[in-house]
């Protein structure tokens, strides 16, 4: 299979918002307790967190990471988690019915996120609560002092506040399945008014607004039109969640299942720009794909789990066990939003730690990174920068999803400050080696830094705790610079990562 790739030195799409590769945790299953907080384990630190989870962490270079939820915000008591700990009531999370114990707050997850060098994105209760409960969920994070709110923090945590700048103004409310469920003109009233709250406190502030949770929902995508009709003068993103599986077994239709994405990010664009056009604005909205990732290898059964189980603590849920057909596919979708990076400027994997998660932490037990984990932290290391359109001449096939699928899943990034074109290609070709030639107009002095590569692999392989590294990146071979240009051959169902230094 020959393939032609271009890229050009002035054809570029956006600067890529660094944000684009952030992260989401929810207090659900063990994604919090046990996973990134575990008192007594042999890795937990004073506080309790788990260091061999923070060092995973910390190697991703996440810039932000959304808090709480999730289903779990949607019936939030953000209150319930400050102060002494043995005053916390436990409460009943009816999302997941479970209990929370509510040993980790506010306070305790902005500790441990400044340990991870993460900027906190936080949501608020636009569910079972409202205006005046995000307002002083606000106060009490953001004030430095000499208010109710922030003197109760200050009472709790010697600090100036937390100066969060991005707000999350509930969570997947076009839902049925939410608690305090409305409908979008409804909803689009009420995140109006709480955007313009948190913009008459700090102008600064970035509001999220809800779109739907996902494209196949029977109000897509009429429901951001009408929410986004009620506030876009107030709101700065708005939110997409889509989550993926190939239950099906189809593998090409599986990675196809990038091009739907790419499809419904223009979609949700194409709306943002009626809206704005109606309303004769003058701000942008942008897209905050604020969930997504893989699940669906465990999610039927853990559905019927959950639905009667008798209220645990912390319980095993959505603990997805990646292969790498998954890691193919996370990396063909995050080439897909560095080339819709003009649209999407935040993007979160969902979730971090043990809940459909790149990291898995057992109970009194190692951690270890999953499959999707190292595409993952090769978008978050190598793609910030400049997003290049790339025109690639490749064979195609159709599928369920999509017709005209490339078998060759190419992103380019350029990274100015270091004079380097780093290039992330997926090929998907069940059985064909692509024959690769890389045309790269306006750059010079080509030298071929590094080469990563994850090939070889049967699809259904993982890592886990008995062998954490069975799946990682290794040197890759077989490409190379020859006249300007990279030329080489790529086997089939690989990752690779090209890092080109030019002039």
């Amino acid at each position: 299979m020959k393939a032609r790739i271009a890229v050009h030195r002035d054809f570029k799409i956006s600067d890529i918002d660094e944000r684009l590769y952030s992260a989401f945790i929810e207090h659900m299953g063990r994604a919090i307790y046990s996973g990134i907080y575990e008192p007594g384990h042999p890795e937990a630190d004073a506080q309790g967190f788990r260091k061999d989870v923070l060092k995973f962490v910390k190697d991703l270079k996440i810039p932000a990471i959304r808090y709480p939820g999730g289903n779990f915000v949607s019936a939030y008591r953000w209150e319930d988690s400050i102060g002494p700990r043995e005053n916390r009531p436990v409460r009943l999370d009816l999302a997941w019915r479970s209990k929370e114990s509510n040993q980790i707050g506010i306070n305790e997850f902005a500790d441990w996120a400044k340990q991870a060098d993460i900027e906190m994105m936080l949501a608020v209760n636009l569910g079972s609560r409202g205006l005046e409960d995000a307002r002083n969920f606000l106060e009490y994070v953001n004030f430095p002092g000499g208010t109710a709110w922030s003197d109760l923090r200050r009472s709790h945590v010697d600090n100036d506040g937390y100066g969060v700048k991005m707000w999350c103004l509930g969570n997947e409310m076009d839902g049925p399945w939410q608690i305090g469920h409305k409908v979008a003109t409804e909803y689009g009233r009420l995140a109006n008014e709480t955007a313009k709250a948190f913009k008459g406190f700090d102008s600064t502030i970035e509001t999220i607004v809800c779109g739907s949770s996902n494209d196949e929902m029977a109000t897509y995508p009429e429901w951001e039109r009408e929410v986004l009709e009620e506030c876009y003068e107030n709101v700065d993103y708005i939110s997409l969640h889509k989550y993926f599986g190939n239950s099906s077994k189809d593998t090409l239709n599986y990675f196809g299942k990038v091009v739907e994405t790419g499809r419904y990010i223009q979609t949700i664009a194409g709306t943002i720009d009626y809206v704005k056009a109606k309303k004769r604005a003058k701000n942008d909205v942008h897209i905050c794909f604020d969930e997504w990732n893989v699940w669906y290898h465990i999610r039927e059964d853990d559905r019927r789990r959950w639905k009667s189980w008798d209220w645990p603590e912390a319980p095993e849920l959505l603990e997805e066990t990646y292969n790498f057909e998954d890691a193919l596919f996370v990396a063909g979708l995050l080439n897909e939003f560095i080339r819709r990076s003009d649209r999407v400027r935040i993007a979160c994997i969902a979730q971090l730690v043990n809940v459909i998660a790149p990291i898995r932490a057992e109970r009194n037990g190692p951690a270890w990174r999953q499959t999707i984990y190292h595409p993952y932290r090769f978008a978050s290391i190598y793609g910030r920068g400049e997003a290049l359109n790339v025109a690639v001449d490749v064979p195609t096939y159709d599928c369920h999803v999509a017709n005209d699928v490339p078998y060759l899943d190419v992103a380019a990034v350029r990274n100015r400050d270091e004079s380097i074109l780093t290039f992330f290609v997926v090929n998907r070709h069940l059985t064909e080696n692509a024959e690769v030639d890389f045309s790269m107009t306006g750059f010079t002095g080509a030298v071929l830094l590094e080469h990563h590569a994850m090939e070889g692999y049967d699809l259904n392989d993982t890592n886990g705790p008995d062998r954490p590294d069975h799946i990682i990146p290794k040197g890759g071979s077989g490409v190379g610079v020859e006249d300007g240009n990279l030329k080489g051959s790529i086997a089939p169902l690989s990752y690779h990562v090209l890092r080109v230094k030019i002039d």
